[in-house]
């Protein structure tokens, strides 16, 4: 990249958080015409982008795993916030179903999404994608049995009518969510990084990416880029809560489900994991690409059911976190075909377009059910 493509960089994700931001606090609590909430959508993509940029930053001087992890807890904040705030909101049974669909939409755009347009990224590049089996196993494994945990057996339960946790329940899928979080951070972090570090690929040894030919940054550019992350995802937060009135408007009018809210929330929140797993797939790091997508998955599971948990002590309303059976087949179907894909450590073009194909299944059946 040249000093002036760099120096242009630098500015607009330096000043792109500032402006939503102050777009923000200028629009806050007030009614906003057509061409305001354009403008507010704009501040958004703004931050989103914003966000990457100075989580890449961060994620360079830390090194991986812990690139992915901060931007996917990053990211789970962004998810958290904004589904809070929307049942905050009102709406009683309207944003009962908040929280479990959009962490179900999380997951599915992560493992099926994500994964798949990664793969088929990395597949059209190098015929064959390598990446650690051990690591993204295991991985696998936490989000099937968090979504299990905590879309599945609310369905079943006997203790609460409808597909509702008890108190109780409740409260022990939070904690078992966060430990189970817990665990899996300091399995990747500590105990087995290496299971989570790219692979070899041929006689060509570790893949590197552009980025790590350049020095890390600084002590003073790493704090300033950890503060813009920070205020680009208030702002993201902040600003989708003022376009939510128009996406649920829009839903409505268009007579599509009331799904369809949760899908769009987690397709915006879940843009920065995207451009950042599809540029590590494009540089031969497929293990980085599930890293973000299957720890984004984990994190927002993990984090988003104890903080829904946690403000229902004070939401008033049920919260809805059972899925339906057309749902609970999609899950199947992912867990099925994803182990069958991690499970060898290398992937073709077919399993990418396999788990597109999931994904499109997905976004179908949620406008036409």
């Amino acid at each position: 990249m040249s000093s002036s493509a760099a120096r242009l960089t630098r500015q607009w994700t330096t000043w792109g958080p500032v402006v939503a931001a102050v777009a923000l606090g200028l629009a806050w609590g007030r009614d906003l015409p057509g061409f305001a909430v354009v403008l507010i959508a704009l501040c958004l993509i703004a931050a989103v982008l914003a966000a990457v940029h100075h989580a890449e930053v961060v994620a360079h001087r830390v090194g991986e795993p812990f690139g992915s992890l901060v931007l996917a807890v990053a990211v789970t904040v962004i998810e958290v916030g904004l589904i809070v705030t929307l049942m905050a909101g009102g709406g009683g049974d309207k944003t009962s179903t908040y929280a479990r669909d959009t962490v179900f939409a999380a997951v599915m755009i992560t493992c099926n999404g994500i994964v798949g347009l990664s793969l088929l990224v990395a597949a059209l590049r190098n015929r064959v994608a390598s990446f650690n089996a051990e690591g993204s196993g295991g991985a696998l494994a936490t989000v099937c049995t968090l979504a299990t945990m905590t879309l599945v057996l609310p369905s079943f339960t006997t203790s609460h009518p409808g597909p509702e946790f008890s108190s109780a329940q409740l409260a022990f899928a939070a904690v078992a969510s966060l430990c189970l979080y817990g665990v899996f951070v300091t399995v990747q972090t500590f105990r087995h990084r290496d299971y989570f570090l790219p692979v070899a690929t041929g006689d060509r040894g570790v893949p590197e990416s552009e980025d790590e030919h350049a020095e890390p940054p600084t002590d003073r550019e790493t704090w300033a880029g950890l503060g813009l992350l920070l205020l680009a995802l208030v702002a993201v937060v902040g600003n989708a809560k003022l376009v939510s009135p128009t996406i649920e408007d829009g839903v409505q009018s268009a007579g599509l489900p009331q799904a369809v809210v949760g899908v769009v929330i987690a397709l915006m929140v879940l843009l920065p994991e995207t451009l950042a797993a599809v540029r590590a797939a494009r540089r031969d790091r497929m293990q980085t690409s599930l890293n973000l997508a299957y720890g984004s998955a984990i994190a927002s599971i993990g984090l988003t059911i104890p903080a829904i948990a946690l403000a229902s002590i004070w939401l008033s309303g049920p919260l809805v976190l059972g899925l339906g059976p057309v749902h609970m087949v999609l899950l199947v179907l992912t867990a099925v075909v994803s182990a069958l894909t991690v499970v060898p450590g290398r992937a073709t073009l077919l399993q990418g377009g396999v788990h597109l194909s999931i994904f499109a299944a997905f976004v179908f059946l949620s406008l036409s059910p």
